[in-house]
């Protein structure tokens, strides 16, 4: 699907404007194709500024725009912009793992000169689609290079009156054994625009240790969605930083400890490189929990062959078990139980090398390929920038060690690999994420990416990344009951946020175990169980273990068995976040609609289900011993189905 050449020319006749010198007020406006999303462009006291507005809503007030790099600056005293081309494009997309197998986006890309003082250029892009933008830097095509990038002057200004739902990043070197950031804290819930992040920053490294994306914003009426996507191996992944009391959300590059050993923070750009997309979702919550836009834009996956990428279900004993159970006894016995609930994997997770060996793990992989279970190894990633001591350890940080590493277990027949414990967002070390993600793929093995940054749209480029954590998850329950108590709300906010995107390692769905060794579990078992549709991810890695999914009905064995491994397309029914959500999802030819209540009150849902009125409705619930009833469920006259849900409890509708 495209635009008309007719309209193309319109728009450049309309939107072919050469700003004047550097001390005028001149503007220019773009727009969506339907015009509902309009960006006007300013230059200002030599400085360049953009506004975006959405129908009558002004979304994000006059902020800057502008890039330095080391031997020229694009953000002050600049002299003019120009207009030098508009295309259209429909981005389609096919995915492997995500919430949809397929996207179709229009958008219409505005390219941009910049021209400084010295009469030097560097591009801006933007690209707008009907429900949101980007926008990007790119180097010129005749510079030579590389050349560092010393700052992005992009930022986010909202109206005062803005909310927001966000997730304070970690400070570099904090938290267990020095292993942060890893992108894993509660979101802040509607708070004010400009509130201060509640972890305070070494002012030594970094004045400010600022927020992760996704960010989402409460403006007025609309909502929108912030990310960063289309990052690459010569930039670093940044986070967004504000001033207390400041409304303006700022792009800012890492600490500078968060690098690889030795190498290096900045960004270095080749000539005619892009930097990474600043990616902007807007509208109703609807619109933000459907967009693909974090992942329109980035780069599609190579010509190689990605088909030993098979998303699916994995039992894992360590959420449950722990360290000490890393036994071989113990990981045939989650094999059985793979085998036993029509799972594909088993994950086996730390100092596996030492506790069973590799001989022992052939057993294991050999074991699993007759019960059509594949074996997927944990291994820690860290050179020194903490102090981890789990192992494998240092295989992975040289491109030598890391593929005689690979080509041995993908000899052996293993799946994939869960990678832990890395450094940070610094250039060097987002050059390792991808060095490590270029080796896999040319072993054939899938990458689960933990304790580690956000994948801003990987899943894209990168197939066989399957999944990341990046997100506060189930770990949590099991060991601060301070965190087990907001565990129902801080789910409800991930659909809105980490999970819009990006495939997600929460680990889900603990049925059965209420109590850990530092808390008790406060979500119902409905609830637990709603969390295998609601998030998303390449392998979901479930909390269960065998025995207490022995304690639980046969036809919930039988749901789990027969639950899609992946998903052809969603439809949000309703929610707010951290206090509900309601999503319904496609696969296998049936609709699953679940729900959670984020709340510590009971609630009733009353779901429109007009589209599924004639189909076979079969509800999931709690009962009151805090198990789980099955029941068929009928849409009323008014189109309506109504649930009553426990508190912190939840549901799940099969569509047939």
């Amino acid at each position: 699907m495209t635009i008309s050449k007719t309209t193309v020319r319109i728009l450049s006749c309309l939107f072919l404007v050469t700003l004047s010198f550097w001390n005028s007020s001149a503007q220019t406006i773009i727009s969506s194709q339907d015009r509902s999303v309009q960006v006007d462009l300013e230059i200002r006291g030599g400085q360049l500024f953009y506004e975006v507005t959405k129908g009558d809503q002004e979304l994000i007030e006059f902020s800057r725009l502008g890039i330095v790099f080391e031997n020229e600056d694009f953000a002050d005293q600049l002299a003019s912009i120009k207009l030098v081309s508009t295309s259209s494009s429909a981005r389609i997309g096919s995915f492997k793992t995500g919430k949809k197998k397929n996207t179709n986006v229009i958008f219409l890309t505005y390219t941009f000169d910049i021209i400084n003082k010295n009469s030097k250029s560097v591009r801006l892009l933007f690209h707008l689609s009907n429900d949101g933008l980007a926008y990007q830097y790119q180097r010129s095509i005749g510079d030579e290079g590389p050349i560092t990038v010393l700052k992005e002057y992009s930022s986010f200004q909202f109206p005062k009156q803005s909310l927001t739902w966000i997730q304070p990043m970690t400070a570099a070197k904090s938290g267990w054994e020095q292993s942060n950031p890893s992108y894993e804290a509660h979101y802040l819930q509607g708070v004010p625009v400009g509130t201060p992040t509640p972890i305070k920053a070494d002012t030594n490294f970094i004045p400010n240790v600022g927020w992760v994306y996704p960010a989402l914003f409460k403006v007025g009426e609309n909502w929108a969605l912030i990310t960063e996507a289309a990052l690459t191996k010569n930039y670093c992944g940044t986070r967004l930083v504000n001033d207390s009391g400041s409304t303006k959300y700022a792009v800012e590059f890492p600490d500078k400890r968060e690098v690889f050993t030795g190498k290096g923070l900045l960004p270095k750009l080749q000539a005619g490189e892009k930097t990474p997309l600043r990616v902007m979702a807007f509208g109703s919550l609807k619109t933000i929990v459907e967009s693909t836009l974090g992942t329109d834009l980035s780069p599609s996956a190579d010509a190689n062959d990605y088909s030993f990428v098979k998303p699916g279900k994995a039992s894992w004993s360590w959420i449950n078990s722990k360290d000490d159970n890393i036994t071989y006894e113990e990981q045939k016995k989650y094999i059985d139980f793979a085998a036993e609930m029509n799972w594909n994997y088993c994950l086996i997770d730390v100092n596996w090398d030492t506790k069973i060996g590799y001989n022992r793990i052939q057993e294991l992989v050999n074991y699993g390929k007759k019960k059509n279970v594949g074996i997927l190894l944990w291994y820690n990633s860290a050179g020194n920038w903490n102090t981890v001591g789990y192992h494998p350890k240092g295989m992975l940080l040289k491109k030598e060690s890391r593929e005689k590493e690979f080509s041995r277990i993908h000899d052996m027949g293993v799946k994939g690999v869960k990678i832990d414990f890395f450094g940070g967002d610094g250039q060097s070390m987002i050059e390792y994420y991808i060095d490590i993600l270029e080796s896999a793929a040319k072993y054939q093995l899938m990458v689960n990416f933990h304790g580690a940054t956000l994948p801003r749209g990987w899943a894209a480029t990168y197939p066989h990344l399957v999944t990341t954590e990046a997100v506060y998850g189930m770990e949590m329950v099991t060991f601060n009951q301070s965190d087990a108590d907001l565990q129902a709300s801080h789910c409800a906010v991930l659909p809105f946020t980490r999970n819009v995107f990006d495939p997600m390692d929460f680990t889900p769905m603990n049925l059965y175990k209420l109590t850990h060794s530092g808390s008790t579990r406060r979500t119902t078992t409905a609830f637990e169980l709603a969390l295998s549709v609601l998030f998303v991810s390449g392998i979901q890695h479930y909390a269960e273990n065998k025995e207490g999914m022995d304690h639980m009905p046969a036809f919930v064995k039988e749901f789990l068995k027969n639950l899609p491994n992946t998903w052809n397309d969603l439809e949000f029914l309703q929610g707010f976040p951290g206090k509900d959500v309601v999503i319904a999802r496609n696969g296998n030819n049936k609709w699953y609609i679940a729900g959670i209540n984020g709340e510590n009150h009971k609630k009733t849902f009353e779901l429109d289900l007009s589209k599924w009125k004639n189909k076979k409705l079969t509800l999931i619930s709690d009962d009151s011993r805090d198990f789980l009833k099955k029941e068929n469920t009928v849409v009323g006259s008014d189109n309506k189905v109504r649930i009553e849900t426990a508190a912190n409890g939840g549901f799940i509708i099969i569509a047939e």
